[in-house]
């Protein structure tokens, strides 16, 4: 009685409720889908004719209808067979596809699913056929590497005369042009430029030699690379402006 009431719908569950014997509610339940046959089987045999390979986009597809059918047709009483079901699939192909249902019956298949999974696998390979020929049309030149195309312009990049190491420029200015172009002290313009226009240069260099960053006073980095929030630099000016008050 409890695998019954499990399996059946739960409308039926609350209609049979009342039914304490398993074989009392089998009965019932037998004499209300009895005639469920006579309505499926003609639908059945119906859409069994109807069914053609070429209609459907997929080998999938056409398989999950067809065993749809079937097995509607099985429950109804009739005999499906291994040889109607090849049959059906080779008797169905599309117009186009004569010589290829011709090669499907030289294999001499005996069962469904041998054909059909040979019919996946071609399926399969004729995708793949597809997708390669879209993505470089007959004649069409390959396209080239990545790494080739970056060493070739790299290459074009050294020999183009125009960078600071090359040989035949690096000394066209003279010795004291040369020397102008390094820096000559860190102290000077740079630590200039980093320093903020509110404090004393000698506050700046005390702070340059601690490590802190002239703008918030954290350790860490430098004035220029300096990501802390307006309120929290407001507050540290403050105090260096006001040392006497405590903020």
């Amino acid at each position: 009685l409890i695998f019954l009431r499990h399996h059946i719908d739960n409308g039926l569950k609350y209609e049979y409720l009342t039914v304490k014997n398993p074989l009392e509610l089998w009965q019932n339940l037998n004499d209300r889908f009895e005639h469920l046959k006579a309505v499926v089987l003609p639908k059945a045999m119906n859409d069994w004719a109807q069914l053609r390979f070429q209609d459907s986009k997929t080998v999938s597809e056409y398989n999950s209808t067809l065993f749809k059918i079937v097995s509607q047709l099985k429950m109804c009483g009739e005999v499906i067979t291994e040889d109607m079901l090849l049959e059906k699939t080779y008797r169905t192909f599309h117009a186009s596809n004569v010589l290829l249902q011709q090669q499907y019956r030289l294999h001499r298949f005996k069962k469904y699913r041998e054909l059909i999974g040979s019919l996946l696998i071609g399926e399969q390979n004729n995708e793949l056929l597809l997708q390669n020929h879209d993505s470089r049309p007959t004649g069409s030149a390959p396209l080239p590497e990545v790494n080739a195309t970056s060493l070739d312009f790299r290459g074009r990049e050294r020999g183009c005369g125009r960078g600071r190491g090359n040989g035949r420029n690096q000394n066209f200015l003279g010795p004291r042009h040369n020397n102008s172009m390094k820096w000559k002290n860190m102290d000077t313009k740079q630590r200039q430029k980093w320093r903020n226009p509110g404090q004393s240069s000698n506050a700046g260099q005390a702070q340059n030699r601690k490590g802190n960053c002239n703008r918030c006073g954290m350790e860490g980095h430098w004035y220029r690379a300096c990501r802390t929030a307006k309120h929290w630099v407001g507050l540290y000016q403050a105090s260096l402006n006001e040392k006497g008050k405590q903020i």
